[in-house]
């Protein structure tokens, strides 16, 4: 199990250079969003989750997708804007969806899939349904009242949603001190009645231990549970580059959480066997193929076409 999570973590990283290596060609046509840094959060919850269960991501949800099991040519391809993109390249990097991996979707507005999770475990209940439906935010919609209003729903009904906080202390450019008085964020989850945990956000086997706990409860059907996972992103808040300097960030924070990186303390373990060093090697050099074969495949779609626009609008 401990190499398979790191494999995903790798593979999610690396996909993530590659685009940010390319987005300066200017082909992409959206925004990207990129979670280098965080990728032990989505890999350990989605883990621990079954094919059947649902997963809704936010604006930074490339991990998310992956973790899932998305498909990467159709999320290279959506963020390239053709036709064989996930969402046939009119939604873009913050509208990613597919629906066979259990991935039930992501937007770009704050805090507006926890709603949508909240209902589709609601919906979930009323079919009878074994399943459970993750949704992952940032600290920044604790600032979002309809966050509150969906967690006491979902308490209030006792559905199988899990809340997963990745705490990466920044939204956009201002640091959560800033923004919130200095309390837990899972404290304020316990009082609307959640069953509040946390995991170290860099631990994928911590996240993935505390992801399994949490489903068994809910399969149980024991109330919502919170999961704080303390993180922290590497690059800046919309787009491919790194902006340290930029001053918004203490002195030295951005080094103390690199040398903390979830994919490289995963490798240090795995590679103090001689199995598990041909393990790790083996990996990187998979997955630059299958990202190469994919990137390959992705730009070989066509641009969608302008009467087919309204084709999936629903009113």
């Amino acid at each position: 199990m401990m190499f398979t999570l790191y494999r995903s973590m790798l593979r999610i990283r690396r996909v993530e250079e590659a685009i940010a290596e390319r987005y300066g060609a200017q082909e992409m046509r959206c925004p990207v969003h990129l979670s280098i840094g965080q990728e032990a959060v989505a890999v350990g919850v989605c883990a621990a989750l079954e094919p059947r269960d649902g997963v809704f991501g936010g604006h930074r949800a490339h991990a998310h997708y992956l973790a899932k099991g998305g498909d990467l040519t159709a999320m290279l391809a959506e963020i390239y804007g053709l036709e064989n993109g996930c969402c046939r390249g009119v939604g873009g990097s913050m509208h990613i969806i597919d629906l066979a991996a259990g991935f039930l979707g992501a937007v770009p507005i704050v805090g507006a899939t926890v709603p949508l999770a909240v209902g589709a475990a609601w919906a979930a209940r009323l079919r009878n349904e074994d399943k459970v439906i993750a949704v992952f935010f940032g600290d920044g919609t604790f600032e979002e009242g309809v966050v509150h209003e969906s967690i006491n729903f979902a308490v209030l009904h006792k559905l199988p949603v899990l809340f997963v906080c990745e705490n990466n202390l920044y939204a956009c450019y201002t640091r959560l001190s800033d923004r919130q008085p200095d309390r837990p964020i899972h404290g304020i989850a316990a009082a609307h009645g959640c069953r509040a945990v946390t995991a170290e956000g860099n631990d994928v086997e911590a996240v993935y231990a505390a992801t399994r706990a949490a489903v068994a409860s809910l399969r149980a059907g024991g109330a919502p549970v919170f999961l704080e996972c303390p993180t922290y992103r590497w690059r800046e808040h919309c787009g491919p580059n790194l902006d340290d300097h930029l001053g918004y960030r203490p002195g030295g924070e951005l080094a103390e959480w690199e040398s903390a990186c979830p994919v490289s303390r995963l490798a240090s373990v795995l590679s103090s066997s001689p199995e598990g060093a041909g393990l790790v090697a083996a990996a990187e050099a998979e997955i630059a193929a299958e990202i190469a074969s994919a990137f390959t495949a992705a730009l070989a779609g066509p641009e969608p076409q302008p009467a087919d626009l309204s084709g999936y609008l629903y009113a």
